[in-house]
C-alpha cells in the first residue's frame, strides 16, 4: 500500500545536505538524458489556478508529479511518487516543506558550480518563506561569512536577519535598499513575488553570481533585461519550462538581446559539459523555475528513508 508522509514527516527527514545531494544527482541524470521533465501546466480557476508538473527517472524506475491549487487564500502542495516497474503508487507526500527545501537546494547546486570558489558574501532580496532555504543552501556550498537582506518591510528584513544569523551562525544584516543589499556581494539571491524587476543591471559587478528564484510566470520579473544581458553564463533548471515561464529570459530573447542558444540547462554545467564560469570576473546567472524532476528526486529519497525508519502512514492504494 502507498505511504503517506505529512509535512511533519518531511520536516523530520529532510535536511539541506540531503536536498543538495539529491538535486546534484538529478541534474547529472538530466544531462545524461536519464530524466524526463514535463513543464508545469496551469488550469485557470475563478480564484486562482490548478498547477500540474511531472517527471520520470528512467534508470531508477520512478515517475511522479506535483500538483497544487494556488488561490488567494493559500496553496496546498502534494507529490505523488509512482513505480515505473508495475508497482503503481508508492507514496503521497505533503510538499510545502519539500518544495521550500528543493528550491533552495537548486540555487545551492547552481552556486556550487557557478559562483567564485572563495565567494564569502551574499545579498538576499526578499525575506519570506523561500528566502530562508536560499541562504541556507548557499551557505552550505560556499564559505559565507556575511549576508545582507532587503525587504520592503523593515520588520521583515530585521526579523529575517535575526533568525538566520542564529540559524546559520553568520552575520546577517538588514539593508535599507536593494542597491545597498547587493553592493559588493559575491552571490545575489532574488526571491520575491514582485511583478517588476528588483535587480537592475546597473547594480551588478564583476564576479557576481545571481540566483533568480522568485519568478516562475511570464507575468513576473525580478531582473531587468540589462542584468540578463550582462551575464556571461546563463543557466536554468529546464529550458523548455523557461521558454514558457521565465519572463526575464523571454523578454531578453524577444528583444533580440540574447538567444536561447546562450541559455544552458544546469545539468550541462553540473555534468561538466559546459563551464559554470571561466574567470573570477564573469557574471553568472541561474534562472530557477522550480521543476518536477527536483520534486521527484527529493521525494524518492524521502520515500526510501521513511520506509527504512518506519515513518509515515500506509493508505489504501
Amino acid at each position: 500500500m502507498p505511504l503517506y508522509l505529512t509535512e511533519s514527516d518531511v520536516q523530520h527527514l529532510l535536511t539541506m545536505e540531503i536536498a543538495l545531494t539529491e538535486l546534484e544527482q538529478a541534474f547529472k541524470a538530466q544531462a545524461a538524458g536519464d530524466i524526463v521533465n514535463q513543464p508545469r501546466s496551469r488550469i485557470p480557476l475563478p480564484n486562482g489556478s490548478y498547477n500540474l508538473m511531472a517527471a520520470g527517472w528512467h534508470s531508477r524506475g520512478l515517475v511522479g508529479h506535483k500538483s497544487y491549487v494556488a488561490t488567494r487564500s493559500g496553496v496546498g502542495f502534494h507529490v505523488m511518487l509512482y513505480s515505473a516497474k508495475g508497482e503503481g503508487l508508492l507514496a503521497i507526500l505533503e510538499a510545502g516543506r519539500l518544495g521550500q527545501m528543493r528550491t533552495g537546494a537548486a540555487s545551492g547546486v547552481a552556486t556550487k558550480y557557478m559562483a567564485k570558489k572563495d565567494a564569502s558574501s551574499v545579498g538576499v532580496i526578499g525575506a519570506g518563506f523561500q528566502a530562508k532555504t536560499q541562504l541556507a543552501a548557499v551557505a552550505a556550498v560556499r564559505p559565507i561569512s556575511v549576508a545582507r537582506v532587503f525587504s520592503r518591510s523593515p520588520e521583515h528584513r530585521e526579523s529575517f536577519a535575526r533568525e538566520m544569523s542564529d540559524a546559520l551562525g553568520l552575520k546577517v544584516l538588514p539593508a535599507v535598499s536593494a542597491e545597498a543589499c547587493v553592493d559588493g556581494a559575491d552571490v545575489v539571491l532574488t526571491i520575491t513575488g514582485s511583478s517588476v524587476p528588483v535587480l537592475g543591471g546597473e547594480t551588478l559587478s564583476p564576479g557576481m553570481h545571481i540566483n533568480a528564484a522568485g519568478a516562475n510566470s511570464w507575468l513576473r520579473r525580478e531582473l531587468d533585461t540589462q542584468a540578463v544581458v550582462m551575464a556571461d553564463v546563463i543557466a536554468t533548471d529546464d529550458k523548455a519550462q523557461a521558454k514558457i515561464e521565465c519572463a526575464e529570459l523571454m523578454r531578453a530573447v524577444e528583444g533580440g538581446r540574447i538567444t536561447w542558444g546562450k541559455v544552458y540547462e544546469l545539468g550541462e554545467i553540473v555534468s561538466g559539459r559546459v563551464a559554470g564560469r571561466d574567470s573570477i570576473e564573469q557574471i553568472t546567472l541561474f534562472e530557477s523555475q522550480g521543476v518536477a524532476m527536483e520534486d521527484l528526486a527529493v521525494a524518492a529519497r524521502l520515500y526510501d528513508m521513511a520506509r527504512a525508519q518506519r515513518i509515515g502512514t500506509t493508505v489504501p492504494g
